[in-house]
């Protein structure tokens, strides 16, 4: 069975990282101890249990955002490898974004990743990618901005009641 994006939802998992929030997840783990890329993917896959392993095609463009921004540097470690450290706009960046951190690092445990039931996960990631495939192809009107609103909300306050 496909999913509303024609994936199968066997071969994926849940989405770990909304916008943004892998950045953060990065920067903390580098204000933790300096590590390179490799190291950084290993500790995000071990704090996920295995389940979850971010790709190197993400990992290393987010830490060259890092560096661009101005949050992170890059020293030299032998070879080709290089150790990233946060610097102190880095730091304050993540105090200025604790608590979005902290909800990440939550969500980042086993134990709130376990008894998720699949097609649920998948129905979720279907309403997230019809309502994307909507809203970029065409601009809403304000009836097409409040119909949706109330769908949303009328679905919230039937699950709220199950």
């Amino acid at each position: 069975m496909r999913d509303f994006g024609g994936r199968d939802p066997a071969r994926r998992g849940e989405r770990i990282f909304e916008h943004g929030s892998l950045r953060l997840v990065l920067l903390h783990l580098i204000a933790e101890k300096p590590r390179h890329g490799y190291e950084l993917i290993k500790a995000i896959e071990d704090r996920l249990a295995g389940q979850y392993s971010p790709s190197p095609g993400v990992v290393y463009p987010t830490l060259t955002l890092l560096e661009e921004l101005g949050y992170a540097t890059a020293v030299a470690a032998g070879g080709s490898r290089r150790r990233f450290e946060a610097t102190p706009a880095g730091l304050g960046f993540l105090e200025e974004n604790r608590p979005a951190l902290e909800a990440m690092l939550a969500r980042m445990t086993p134990e709130a990743r376990a008894g998720r039931p699949p097609q649920i996960i998948r129905a979720i990631e279907n309403l997230r990618l019809g309502l994307h495939l909507r809203l970029a192809r065409a601009p809403l009107t304000e009836a097409e901005v409040e119909a949706i609103a109330d769908l949303l909300d009328a679905t919230a306050k039937r699950l709220e009641r199950l």
